[in-house]
């Protein structure tokens, strides 16, 4: 068991050098100097997202980067969307609806939507944005400009999150918990051979259009419930580049308004973050909860008391990175980790039901 206890102090060590590493190394896009004003066709997905979709619009209308097409895609909505939409594109030429004339078979609904989406746009930059995300600054320029300085294929973003409820301040935090302890994200933009080393947020996708028309990641992975995921790992196989960031005050989201609805979300992709293994996800689990426990039996003292520090510098410099309240985030850090032990069994429980519903649908 000493052995055991000493690979997972080792683990506690690696985790808090991958989140400084996060922290240290953020990269934040800045605006260089842009010679033209290509146009961006920022794509917008929408179920179901009557109180969401007006406010992205208004944030898009607000814009200093004008040379932009906005093109909604109403997949069946059930509610007011569209009404909202075509209310928006009366006083807003750029924004068009495209309405949906139903999912084919073997699609996700988002995939299929993202797919359509991409059809109709003629921009030299593809901007895929979920309809509950905010913009504001120059985030539009600044994608540009990132993208030329690096050769980049594709820019996702993880938004600086909004949390109002005590369930969302339990569960929203638990994926960047996740990601930014275990993967350095300046290793996916700088270290191309491994595919492994990708990461990618579906709220935020800047592609590169030819790039995009030449691959086709959503008609491809038409039937993948974590198409972000997958699509970077294939770009990166492809010897595309990529890159992901955390976001700032110029891009935010409120995924959820509360537990029930942040649970149902988290348990679709929470197992991608762990290359889909059912097994990586519990045992990481696991050994984050319980593995103090044969660190104090079986190490020094001072290991003890090191493995402790470790956990709760992880915890800061992960919601530093993130963009998050620290003191929240160490507050609620035992609920968070129980939310993401719960996460990870109700993934499991609807992989054995075979799928599980998600805005009206089933989904495997």
């Amino acid at each position: 068991m000493i052995v055991v206890a000493y690979i997972i102090f080792s683990f506690g060590a690696l985790r808090l050098m991958v989140s400084f590493i996060n922290l240290a190394f953020r990269e934040k896009p800045r605006r260089g100097t842009l010679y033209d004003k290509p146009l961006v066709s920022v794509l917008i997905p929408a179920r179901n997202e009557e109180s969401n979709i007006g406010t992205l619009l208004g944030d898009l209308d607000e814009q200093l980067y004008e040379n932009v097409e906005i093109l909604v895609f109403d997949d069946m909505s059930e509610d007011e969307t569209a009404k909202v939409v075509l209310s928006h594109s009366e006083r807003d030429k750029r924004i068009r609806l495209i309405r949906s004339e139903g999912l084919p078979e073997g699609w996700t609904g988002k995939n299929y939507a993202c797919h359509c989406l991409a059809k109709e746009a003629g921009g030299r930059w593809l901007l895929f944005l979920d309809a509950d995300v905010r913009i504001s600054g120059s985030i539009i320029p600044d994608m540009i400009s990132f993208a030329n300085r690096h050769r980049l294929a594709l820019i996702s973003i993880f938004p600086k999150q909004i949390m109002i409820s005590t369930g969302e301040k339990i569960s929203v935090p638990v994926m960047n918990y996740i990601l930014l302890s275990l993967l350095p994200l300046v290793f996916v933009r700088e270290v191309m051979r491994f595919p492994s080393l990708s990461a990618a947020n579906g709220q935020f996708m800047f592609y590169d259009t030819e790039i995009y028309r030449r691959v086709q990641p959503h008609e491809k992975l038409r039937n993948k419930r974590v198409e972000d995921i997958a699509g970077a790992r294939m770009l990166k196989r492809m010897r595309h580049r990529i890159a992901c960031l955390t976001g700032d005050d110029s891009i935010k989201c409120r995924m959820y308004r509360d537990f029930r609805e942040a649970a149902e979300g988290f348990s679709k992709n929470i197992i991608a973050y762990f290359g889909n293994s059912f097994f990586a996800a519990i045992l990481f689990w696991f050994v984050t909860t319980f593995g103090f426990i044969p660190v104090f039996i079986y190490l020094q003292l001072w290991q003890a008391l090191a493995y402790i520090g470790f956990g709760f510098l992880i915890r800061v410099f992960v919601s530093a990175a993130s963009g998050q309240n620290i003191a929240q985030n160490l507050f609620y850090a035992i609920p968070q980790q129980m939310a993401a032990g719960f996460f990870i069994i109700k993934a499991i429980i609807n992989s054995l039901k075979g799928g599980y519903e998600w805005k009206g649908r089933s989904v495997r």
